[in-house]
Formats: structure tokens, sequence, C-alpha cells
């Protein structure tokens, strides 16, 4: 039979262990999280490059088919400056509702999920 002293020391020990492997629990979670959050945003971000290549091209495209039906094939850049001039601002206007609270929000979901 253990004595009283032996059971404390044996409580003590497992204790250890436990903090330890909770610890190690925890890192791991963390290591977990971050990788899926940098994967997601690595992906996100070569889906962005992508695709502004596409707009890049298309819209050089529009440019100059708007310019040849206008005579002058500067007028479709001046148009599509203009176009994109009041896009910025409207993103600019709405840059909390449309990009700061979704970004945070899908960040957030990422860590707790």
């Amino acid at each position: 039979m253990e004595t009283p002293t032996q059971n404390i020391e044996s409580l003590f020990a497992n204790a250890g262990e436990y903090l330890e492997a909770k610890t190690e629990l925890w890192k791991l979670k963390m290591v977990d999280k971050t990788s899926e959050a940098v994967s997601s945003i690595a992906e996100k971000v070569m889906l962005f490059f992508i695709a502004l290549m596409f707009i890049i091209l298309f819209n050089i495209a529009l440019a100059l088919l708007i310019g040849y039906w206008l005579g002058k094939s500067f007028y479709g850049f001046f148009i599509l400056a203009g176009i994109y001039a009041i896009a910025g601002f409207l993103i600019h206007a709405f840059r909390d509702k449309w990009i700061k609270t979704p970004v945070t929000n899908s960040i957030i979901h990422k860590f707790l999920n």
C-alpha cells in the first residue's frame, strides 16, 4: 500500500504530465489554426493575381474597342479611367462595410472554428 506522501508525489507527477500534454495540445491547435489561415490567405492572393491579370487584359481590349468605336483609341482609356475613378470613390466611401468588416469576420471565424 502506498503512503500519503507517495500518493501526493504521484498526483503532482500526473498533474505535471497533464499540464505538459495540455500545453502541447494548445500549441498544436494554434499551429493548425495558423496554417489554415495562412493557406487560405495564400489561396486568395493567388486567385487575386490571376483575376487581376484577366481584368487588366480585358480592360485594355475594352478600351481599344471603345476607342475604335469613337474614332480615337485614347478615348476608350479615358472613359475606362473615369469609370474606375467612380468605382474607387465608391469603394473608399463604403470600405468599412465592404472590406474591413468581412475580412475581420473571416479571420476571426478561421481562428475560432
